[in-house]
């Protein structure tokens, strides 16, 4: 499969009258065309500033890219300005994101008809009338019944999953190269996202196109993804094939979150403590106060970066460092 999007080295941050918070810190992965990659991890640990940053979305102030490229296409968007031409024609027309909230994404002052063809007009330069049956015809796809009348409906008059049904439309209007899943999910019941899951990984593999899912469930992106990045305090601290990671996870903080997946006739087992202030970062491993395989030499030796193991598996802690001196 060919390279579509390289990131490398990303950094962001957050400017607080506490301190600056690095967000993200470091950061590089990448992803390739038709590829479904899962970036999984808690609330706070910089999986949706990440890809927020990549799309030039991050409020500036107080938030600011100050190290990293993001190539897509060959072509590192990051130096284009957030609202340029170039990056205007990038966000919608080839890297689409599908946010958690649709009440907040979609404006509740224009019927959804408008809202899709303004999309198609900005980035394809048809007119309204094709537009429009390009729009009816896209809501038909994700599942809205009788998408003729509900296209000159307003976002209120429509339930949650509903919205999110369009927002999966909306985003695969323009047929992007890749689209990024924030969250997409998460304010919805469960037999609501599992329809909506089995949507978008219907709609990606129909149009070839990549899929970032951002989420806190390893549940959901092993059933989907091909490959998985685990975030932790703003840093990738894992990465590797959904096989790799479920049969063989290395980093305490993924075996944690696989033990927070429900199993049934099995406890949940959570991971006690809180994450780290990312205002003052410790030098260490930023896991260490939560983990239950820390050594002595964890509490001196400087946080690794990730280190190859076998196949596509990465890590920053391998399990070899956890057997020395308690």
């Amino acid at each position: 499969m060919e390279r579509l999007l390289t990131v490398s080295g990303l950094t962001t941050e957050f400017r607080t009258e506490r301190g600056i918070v690095k967000a993200v810190n470091n950061v590089s992965y990448h992803v390739d065309e038709g590829e479904i990659i899962g970036l999984v991890g808690e609330s706070g640990c910089g999986k949706s500033v990440s890809q927020l940053s990549v799309m030039q979305l991050v409020p500036n102030p107080p938030g600011k890219i100050v190290a990293g490229s993001a190539e897509f296409e060959g072509e590192d968007i990051l130096k284009h300005a957030r609202n340029s031409r170039e990056m205007c024609a990038i966000r919608g027309g080839k890297i689409s994101m599908v946010f958690q909230e649709p009440m907040t994404s979609l404006n509740p002052a224009m019927t959804i008809g408008r809202q899709m063809s303004e999309v198609m007009i900005e980035h394809l330069g048809i007119d309204r009338k094709e537009a429009r049956e390009r729009s009816i015809d896209m809501l038909r796809q994700v599942g809205i019944p009788d998408p003729s009348k509900r296209i000159d409906d307003y976002p209120h008059q429509l339930s949650g999953g509903m919205r999110q049904r369009v927002m999966v439309g909306m985003a695969m209007l323009c047929h992007p190269k890749l689209i990024i899943a924030d969250e997409a999910t998460t304010a919805l019941d469960a037999t609501i996202q599992a329809q909506l899951l089995e949507l978008l990984y219907e709609m990606v593999n129909k149009y070839h196109t990549a899929l970032v899912m951002v989420t806190h469930n390893l549940g959901i992106v092993a059933r989907y993804a091909h490959r998985i990045n685990v975030m932790y305090a703003g840093r990738i601290v894992e990465s590797g094939t959904v096989r790799e990671i479920w049969a063989n996870p290395l980093h305490p903080y993924t075996e944690g979150l696989l033990s927070c997946v429900p199993k049934l006739g099995e406890r949940l087992v959570p991971i006690k403590g809180m994450p780290p202030s990312l205002i003052n970062r410790p030098a260490t491993c930023p896991f260490l106060p939560r983990c239950r395989r820390r050594t002595k030499r964890c509490f001196t030796a400087p946080a690794h970066e990730l280190e190859h193991v076998e196949g596509e598996h990465y890590v920053t802690c391998p399990s070899k460092l956890g057997g020395g001196e308690k």
